[in-house]
């Protein structure tokens, strides 16, 4: 009962969306590398950002009586979802594809270090919850 009242907050809901985009983008990533020598393979990304902005931003809102129906606004938190998208840049780093081994390589790198910081931030949020719960003080 407590969990359905102070665990699904929406900073909860953002932290555990955005985990699951990079470990989406982990595994594109890790297959860009895998094929960085196959000839003709398009490099694979993830869009995510883009639509978590649009929900976070608020403004207009508008509802939807039917599911065909367009949405209005930037949408609900509960509605941002991550798309795995075949990159079609017709350059070609490495001679066989449209993989650069360097840029993948950075942009592993890049999202380890946010996938570490998001998952700081939701162990921070629960253990903010375990402290209220036992009224126990929390370190830092």
């Amino acid at each position: 009962m407590l969990d359905g009242l102070i665990g699904n907050s929406r900073k909860k809901e953002m932290f555990v969306k955005s985990l699951d985009a990079y470990m989406a983008r982990n595994r594109a990533i890790s297959s860009n590398i895998s094929n960085a020598t196959t000839p003709g393979y398009q490099k694979r990304e993830v869009a995510f950002e883009e639509s978590l902005a649009k929900a976070l931003s608020g403004g207009l809102k508008g509802s939807r009586t039917d599911d065909s129906h367009l949405q209005l606004g930037g949408g609900t938190l509960s509605s941002v979802k991550h798309e795995v998208v075949r990159s079609w840049d017709p350059t070609q780093p490495s001679g066989v594809n449209n993989v650069d081994i360097d840029q993948e390589m950075a942009d592993l790198a890049e999202n380890q270090i946010a996938y570490k910081f998001f998952l700081k931030r939701l162990s921070g949020h629960y253990d903010k919850l375990n402290a209220a719960v036992g009224l126990k003080s929390i370190q830092g």
